[in-house]
């Protein structure tokens, strides 16, 4: 699915949020990346075989 330079990391791949969006829908939530994972504003997230990820990532804090 990933057409950019270098190449993505797979939905699979530890880093996988690092791909690029390809189309984010802030006003209901979630952003679909280039690997097809789905990544949620309460930070959880999709994979592309249906499995759904439990909030993980830790909130952004402001100083």
């Amino acid at each position: 699915m990933c057409q950019h330079t270098p190449k993505c990391p797979t939905a699979a791949s530890p880093d996988r949020e690092a791909a690029q969006v390809v189309t984010a829908h802030p006003v209901q939530g979630w952003s679909l990346l280039c690997n097809a994972l789905v990544v949620f504003d309460d930070l959880g997230e999709l994979l592309p075989d249906g499995q759904a990820v439990a909030p993980h990532r830790p909130f952004a804090t402001t100083a």
